[in-house]
């Protein structure tokens, strides 16, 4: 089809709306344009479709067999059209869609939990995936674009990615009921440097060993750290069973589980960035990650408002 013979959309209403009011002098204030406008684009459509679809009189006009039958394709087009451009829309304002994100963390409590369930509420139609995996699996998956975002500990830079840190979480030692140290408040490394430790083969497994070598490392010891080829959920009743301890995050803590209890090691603290790439032009994963600013930038104001307030109350009467 030559560009003489294509059909525009400006074509399609102005057809329809004449054949509504059965009149061209009519279906112009209803358009905004002027009768003769209308008849000009109505003579233009008809010759492109190489068919007349109105019988013109001198009190208005009526569609011939022709038009009878091309008025409702033209509904149905404009229809499809107006449809497809108000998902568009949304899909683009980021209210339908969905976002890939790569965790570190659990989705219990803290941070994430709180992010997800701010942004269920605003985009509920908005489907979210969640990837396990380690740093680097994450990283390239984000940069080969089947990632969104990923959210991973430490305050690494990562090439052809963008990061911003949003919270921190601190560490805790997981413990049976009956070991003595379950009767500290809290734990200091030295306190750990002779016992044995247990980690997972499946993520943050490594980062949990890598870290124990290196915090024991500083005073002289080569811990006792046992690979287990389970996941994270039979991890912890293996703790209980004495089978060694191991080391979560704070957002872990949230899970009670029998035998088990958890103490914070000073000083420990996981902090926890999103990555993602500056190629990414999804709607949906910009909103999200407008949510997650939104959200930290609340609860840092939220955690000086109280230490104030701690601060106040305890401060000498003048």
């Amino acid at each position: 089809m030559e560009n003489s013979d294509l059909i525009e959309i400006r074509h399609l209403n102005y057809f329809v709306a004449a054949a509504e009011h059965s009149s061209f002098r009519k279906a112009g204030p209803a358009l905004g344009i002027s009768e003769s406008a209308i008849s000009r684009r109505i003579r233009d459509l008809e010759d492109r479709v190489g068919v007349s679809l109105f019988h013109r009189h001198s009190s208005g006009v009526l569609l011939t067999d022709a038009g009878e039958h091309f008025l409702a394709r033209a509904r149905q087009g404009l229809r499809i059209i107006r449809e497809g451009a108000r998902n568009i829309a949304v899909i683009g304002r980021g209210e339908e869609g969905c976002v890939r994100i790569g965790i570190f963390s659990s989705l219990a409590s803290g941070f994430l939990s709180e992010l997800l369930r701010s942004y269920h509420e605003k985009y509920s139609m908005v489907r979210v995936d969640f990837l396990d995996g380690n740093p680097a699996e994450h990283i390239a998956a984000i940069r080969q674009l089947r990632l969104d975002v990923a959210f991973l500990t430490g305050t690494q830079d990562w090439i052809d990615c963008e990061r911003v840190p949003l919270w921190s979480e601190r560490v805790f030692a997981a413990l049976p009921d009956d070991h003595v140290l379950v009767a500290r408040e809290e734990l200091a490394w030295d306190d750990l440097a002779g016992e044995s430790f247990i980690v997972n083969v499946a993520p943050p497994g490594q980062e949990i060993h890598d870290h124990l070598v290196r915090c024991l490392a500083d005073l002289g010891r080569h811990p006792q750290i046992e690979v287990q080829q389970i996941g994270r959920d039979n991890l912890l009743p293996l703790v209980a069973l004495g089978r060694g301890l191991t080391l979560v995050s704070e957002a872990m803590t949230v899970a009670q589980l029998p035998g088990i209890s958890y103490r914070p090691i000073a000083g420990e603290v996981l902090p926890f960035s999103a990555v993602w790439s500056p190629r990414n032009d999804n709607p949906a994963f910009r909103r999200f990650l407008s949510t997650a600013r939104a959200l930290a930038k609340s609860r840092k104001t939220g955690a000086i408002t109280r230490t104030l307030l701690e601060i106040d109350r305890h401060a000498a009467p003048y």
